[in-house]
């Protein structure tokens, strides 16, 4: 599999999980890494294969079976760690100590190892070994409290805040955090990566504004949570959605003139007090014309409006096609590789690989030999 991108050279040996373990994996990948993905052997059928070919965050990687019950898959597992330059586990804390593969063997196996570690609730802490999932961690964190309606309950945001945004992406930054310092120390370290600790720390402005005094701890109360009638999202006359988000003055001349309304209607429109009034006329408008129409009107503007796309119709978007922000390989249309890099630029380069398709070279080139290697994999 050949590597472009800013981290190629790079060995990431990732233990399969669920979760922000695969997209942080797959991060690594676009970006160059080579990624070697250990798995535990399943019964697979044709249906199980064909699944794991849409599993699309497994793409631009390796895959390495391997039943860590047994000693001697243990022993190779940890060979291959002692080859890489970073790991990814994401089980709760003391799995990978009880497998033998914890912190402690791993760096004395390799000292430059940078070990990264992506768990819910953190490595410590009283509900450390507790079950959770990214509404759990959402919840604790206030940011779940902080999103839906006035009236309604909390809404999740998908998996994205906590799992994707909080664990694969600080669990990635983390990484190449350690990735750099241990280039220049020589040393590698252990990276805790806590949901609840990085969703914390997303939402660092939201608190910035809270403890100013700027921010009520309600829900759609305030200017960026759907309070404002400018600030959210408004229903077509055929039951689609455009995204509003005028805020400033000159884009807010803009949407008021676009929507055939006067501004004289909206005056001292930032008080929160006239949103619930303000909001009237602007739905009024929106019902007027199709989500098509809408889009005619405000296009070339800098009215700050979209239409609210469905995940089918995203990738067709001119804009999105313009850019390639979605990409295609063996068939299956897929988000391309971001950020995008001047010089350096990572590419998706294989699709998700067979379950164990690489086991036998990636065993090869730390060491084993033929008769060896048909022993570790033939309990699999």
């Amino acid at each position: 599999m050949n590597s472009t991108g800013p981290l190629h050279g790079y060995r990431i040996v990732e233990f399969a999980g669920k979760g922000p373990g695969p997209l942080c994996g797959m991060l690594l990948g676009d970006m160059g890494a080579e990624v070697i993905r250990i798995e535990r052997p399943v019964e697979r059928g044709a249906s199980q294969a064909s699944e794991d070919a849409l599993d699309l965050v497994n793409r631009n990687r390796r895959s390495v079976v391997l039943d860590l019950r047994q000693p001697q898959a243990r022993t190779a597992a940890l060979r291959i760690a002692a080859s890489a330059d970073g790991l990814i586990e994401g089980f709760r804390p003391g799995v990978m100590e009880r497998l033998g593969l914890g912190p402690d063997e791993c760096l004395s196996a390799n000292p430059r190892l940078v070990y990264g570690r992506v768990t819910g609730w953190g490595q410590t802490g009283p509900l450390a070994a507790r079950a959770g999932h990214d509404i759990n961690y959402l919840g604790l964190t206030g940011a779940l409290h902080a999103i839906g309606p006035r009236d309604g309950a909390p809404v999740p945001p998908l998996n994205l805040v906590a799992d994707y945004g909080g664990g694969a992406m600080y669990l990635a930054f983390g990484l190449v955090c350690g990735l750099l310092e241990a280039k220049q120390s020589g040393m590698g370290q252990v990276i805790d990566v806590a949901m609840t600790d990085a969703v914390s720390n997303l939402m660092t402005p939201i608190h910035g504004l809270h403890g100013a005094g700027w921010w009520k701890d309600r829900r759609a109360a305030n200017l960026l949570d759907g309070g404002a009638p400018f600030y959210g999202v408004h229903e077509t006359r055929d039951g689609g959605y455009m995204a509003v988000g005028p805020i400033e003055p000159a884009f807010f001349t803009a949407f008021i003139q676009r929507l055939g309304l006067s501004e004289d209607e909206f005056a001292d429109r930032m008080n929160p007090a006239n949103w619930p009034s303000h909001a009237l006329p602007i739905r009024a408008a929106f019902r007027q014309k199709t989500r098509a129409e809408w889009e005619e009107v405000f296009a070339g503007s800098d009215a700050c409006v979209t239409p609210v796309l469905s995940l089918s119709e995203a990738p067709s978007h001119p804009h999105n096609r313009a850019r390639g922000t979605f990409a295609e390989l063996d068939g299956l249309v897929q988000p391309a590789v971001a950020p995008r890099f001047s010089r350096t630029p990572g590419t998706l380069r294989s699709a998700p690989p067979k379950h164990g398709a690489d086991g036998r070279a990636v065993l090869e080139e730390v060491g084993y030999a033929p008769e060896e290697i048909d022993r570790i994999l033939q309990p699999v």
